[in-house]
């Protein structure tokens, strides 16, 4: 089982996972997904995805549950396979063009959603990288 390099299991699950589970919590999310966060963080510094658990409010830009409020049915967040990531570091659209313009780079990306303030990737099974806007 993979479990991140840089990143701990809240920052990827909301809360009531988090204390349903634990550490448990790494078995719902996809290894291509954690490797891609590994390898975006080596890349481009630190990321935050969910911060929770040190008092902020974002909670589902990880792994989302039907309880979540925001993202359709089908979702990729929804079956573990997609993060939306703020960068403390990088500007966002210069992350975005790097992984559109090299994705040798970042081989499991197949997605990438434009025109947002944080990136989103996924790692579905489609043909690379598909690009969409919200």
């Amino acid at each position: 089982m993979y479990k991140c390099e840089y990143f701990k299991i809240q920052e990827l699950v909301p809360r009531h996972v988090y204390d349903e589970r634990g550490e448990k919590a790494w078995e719902l999310l996809d290894e291509n997904m954690l490797v891609t966060l590994d390898q975006l963080r080596r890349a481009f510094g630190s990321i935050t995805v969910n911060n929770w658990h040190t008092g902020g409010d974002r909670q589902w830009s990880g792994l989302r549950t039907n309880d979540s409020p925001y993202g359709s049915q089908y979702s990729q967040h929804r079956f573990g396979r997609a993060a939306d990531c703020l960068f403390n570091h990088s500007d966002v659209e210069a992350v975005r063009d790097v992984i559109l313009s090299q994705p040798e780079r970042f081989l499991l990306i197949n997605s990438v959603e434009l025109d947002t303030s944080w990136l989103h990737f996924d790692v579905r099974n489609c043909d690379r990288i598909k690009t969409y806007k919200p």
